[in-house]
């Protein structure tokens, strides 16, 4: 795959096409260029749903990102439901914001999954046996081996899933990011703004502890690669959740988006 999206000046939508899909415009512009203007207030445009496919897993499955606004709020949030695929409850979490509209101004983006293949296989780790919560590029330790619980890779971002991963958000630059996982039914204090954390503990009703600081996690790399910006884990209850908690916990994501 190529590079990643880049935003395309439309009548009614600043979208974002996947690198080496075909599609073009004339008035292509980075997404840096294109966030800029929309701060500056220069571009006006209604609210959208676009999917829009990044790329494919070890096993070529798609992986794709959905954008819910105009793609020039001032704020961006980004969604991950599931990283490890045996904590999978986050999905359905994506998948109600999804077909939610955020506040005026916001743009969400939503990755209902990041590693389809361990999904598909129940396995914490994608198809080559690792946790790719251990192989984004900041503090990344060699460990154990193939198929080992929480084995990163033979190096930072060997994996397809966490390049993709990589290159989204350095892209979008999102101001808040939060990675659902289970089950321990919590929200961590992760190294971003804790004021954040705090709000979304207090408007998710889950309680706020600090969890260990993994080698080669995707927030701790975030957080470190992009300051300013806080990126976060929300760790799920056991189980599938009920609807009724999918949909309190989408609007709890729209409810922290609105307060930034």
């Amino acid at each position: 795959m190529g590079s990643l999206p880049q935003i395309l000046t439309t009548t009614a939508l600043a979208g974002v096409v996947a690198a080496g899909c075909g599609a073009s415009a004339p008035s292509a512009r980075p997404l840096g260029a294109r966030l800029a203007a929309g701060a500056s207030g220069s571009v006006a445009a209604p609210a959208v749903h676009r999917r829009l496919l990044l790329g494919y897993s070890v096993q070529h499955r798609p992986i794709g990102v959905q954008m819910v606004g105009t793609g020039v709020g001032r704020t961006r949030v980004l969604v991950v439901g599931c990283i490890h695929g045996n904590e999978r409850a986050g999905i359905a979490v994506a998948r109600r914001l999804d077909a939610m509209v955020p506040p005026t101004g916001v743009d969400l983006w939503v990755l209902d999954d990041l590693n389809p293949d361990g999904a598909a296989a129940d396995t914490r780790q994608n198809a080559h046996g690792v946790d790719l919560n251990r192989n984004f590029p900041y503090r990344w330790l060699a460990a154990g081996r193939r198929g080992d619980q929480q084995y990163p890779g033979p190096g930072p971002l060997s994996e397809p899933e966490a390049r993709i991963a990589d290159r989204l958000v350095l892209r979008l630059r999102p101001q808040i990011t939060i990675y659902f996982h289970q089950p321990l039914g919590l929200v961590d204090d992760s190294g971003g703004d804790p004021r954040i954390e705090r709000r979304f503990a207090a408007l998710s009703g889950l309680p706020l502890h600090r969890l260990t600081r993994y080698p080669g996690s995707a927030v701790g790399w975030q957080n470190h690669r992009l300051p300013g910006s806080t990126a976060f884990v929300v760790e799920l209850p056991a189980g599938e959740p009920t609807p009724a908690s999918a949909t309190r916990l989408a609007r709890a994501v729209l409810a922290l988006a609105r307060e930034r």
